[in-house]
């Protein structure tokens, strides 16, 4: 098997798994009020229908949800075919599409005033994660922004249980992850901690890392 089979093998097993995780995904993580802080002050920076990328969109909700609330123009890419087809009935005025992390390029959907990343990059090797980072830097126009949030926690590529399945996750410490922001041209403006625990005893309590960014030219 190829490296490039073995990485679609892998995708296809967290698509999978958040395929079926579904509709149950709200319910286990019900209370993101630190991630609508976060899209809330993207909002408050961006001027009236500016395009906004919102990478494994999962839901559509709360961001792109608030996004499109705001009058801003969003576009949401996720590797679930199922989560997609929740985000389309809870967005509909958001376009989303079925896009990898991985393959995202500004030849596939564009340039855009913002990009926010909320807990997609957990879901990469850390060897991918600068390239994805430098990936996102050049779908962000000159002086955009980037809002992006991960788990604190020293792992890489690690299989956890999670809501009944298994997903492979990446953590940093918030050190080494505010390096890998300036290495990939990005000014970090705001930066929040937030211990959380979901509603479902399946999923653990965990501290959750949220960064405002600016794209440095």
């Amino acid at each position: 098997m190829s490296s490039d089979d073995g990485w679609a093998a892998r995708e296809r097993e967290q698509a999978t798994a958040y395929d079926r995780i579904g509709e149950h995904y709200d319910e286990a993580f019900p209370h993101k009020d630190v991630q609508v802080k976060s899209t809330l002050g993207l909002i408050d920076r961006l001027p009236a229908g500016a395009r906004v990328l919102d990478v494994g969109c999962g839901t559509g909700v709360p961001t792109a949800r608030r996004l499109t609330d705001a009058g801003l123009s969003v576009t949401g890419v996720d590797i679930s075919p199922v989560m997609l087809d929740i985000a389309r009935r809870n967005v509909p005025e958001a376009e989303f599409a079925h896009v990898d992390l991985t393959s995202l390029r500004p030849e596939l959907l564009g340039t855009f005033d913002a990009v926010v990343c909320y807990f997609a990059l957990l879901h990469l090797p850390r060897a991918l994660v600068p390239h994805a980072l430098s990936v996102l830097r050049k779908m962000i126009v000159p002086g955009g922004w980037f809002t992006l949030s991960m788990v604190e926690a020293d792992v890489d590529d690690l299989p956890i249980p999670f809501l009944g399945h298994h997903v492979r996750v990446t953590g940093y410490f918030r050190e080494d992850l505010r390096g890998l922001l300036t290495e990939a041209g990005f000014v970090i403006e705001e930066e929040e901690t937030v211990s959380y625990a979901p509603s479902s005893a399946q999923a653990d309590p965990e501290i959750q890392l949220f960064f405002t960014c600016r794209r440095t030219d």
